[in-house]
């Protein structure tokens, strides 16, 4: 039997065909450590292969994860991972684009990125490392930290009121929105599962306590908090109930699906020059050599 005409054995993925070829250095018990693990069983349970995965980071200690993730992987700017994954998911259309980052990264410098890949409902899965804190640069104020919360920035206590990672997504467009804990790996890895087969844009903010800088928020406090929204009969295609389950911050905070529009189509299936054809990275250039020379001279 030839090359071409072989029938290809079905290969089993494991989770430790995710590892990267680099090690993390994160802090002894830092939460990103599972939500490291529960990516690589996720994309095992969904028989995904590291070729077909490109995971996109921005700046901070979440943002090393393309280097501890084996698959194809980009770190980009400062709040611009969104954007560079958008362009990669239309570039590609059959790749499956996971996008990670941390609440400064995501929220602060990257809030208008995440507003608007939001409202275009762009089909990647983006897992937000929201620590509540500013750790790479050791410990100041994020857009997420709670009011009068001391850090090494706001001494006296912080006099900013925290953003909703969820009410916005919601109230902005997304189809998919969650919340997981990095200290429940089954059920963040059900969620991340989900997220990654939604059509649309899939955001999962995930408490991935900071053991070194944020003592207020850590795994004790969580633990003693988080309810599942599966164990209470919730309706998913409830906005409004979704974003009253969000403000929910006190003696029980909400972790699990919180809204999820199937009905919407994603960008990719409503911009037409995608229908046919195949991925655009895929796709002849249609140039001659003298055209993209010719391109190429008034471009330099």
């Amino acid at each position: 039997m030839s090359v071409e005409t072989a029938v290809q054995e079905p290969v089993e993925i494991k989770p430790k065909d995710f590892k990267g070829k680099v090690d993390p250095d994160w802090c002894p018990g830092c939460g990103d450590f599972g939500v490291l693990s529960c990516l690589q069983k996720a994309c095992s349970e969904l028989g995904l292969r590291p070729h077909e995965i490109l995971t996109v980071s921005g700046i901070g200690c979440s943002s090393n994860f393309p280097g501890y993730f084996n698959s194809y992987g980009m770190h980009t700017l400062h709040g611009r991972a969104l954007a560079v994954a958008t362009g990669a998911q239309l570039a590609n259309n059959e790749m499956t684009v996971v996008v990670t980052g941390g609440d400064g990264d995501g929220f602060g410098i990257g809030g208008n990125h995440f507003t608007h890949t939001a409202r275009r409902n762009v089909d990647l899965t983006y897992l937000v490392m929201d620590n509540q804190i500013y750790g790479l640069t050791t410990g100041q104020v994020s857009p997420t930290s709670r009011l009068e919360m001391k850090t090494k920035s706001t001494p006296f206590g912080s006099v900013e009121l925290p953003i909703n990672p969820l009410t916005a997504a919601i109230m902005n467009g997304a189809t998919f929105v969650a919340r997981g804990f990095s200290g429940d790996a089954r059920h963040l890895t059900q969620l991340i599962k989900q997220a990654i087969e939604h059509k649309g844009f899939a955001l999962i903010d995930i408490f991935s306590p900071c053991v070194t800088f944020n003592h207020d928020n850590d795994y004790a406090f969580f633990k003693s908090r988080v309810k599942k929204l599966e164990d209470e009969d919730h309706d998913t295609s409830d906005w409004k109930s979704a974003c009253e389950k969000a403000m929910m911050w006190g003696d029980t905070i909400y972790t699990g699906l919180f809204f999820q529009n199937k009905a919407q189509r994603s960008l990719s299936q409503l911009e037409p020059v995608l229908d046919e054809g195949g991925p655009l990275a895929r796709r002849a250039l249609g140039l001659s050599q003298e055209q993209s020379q010719k391109i190429i001279k008034k471009m330099m």
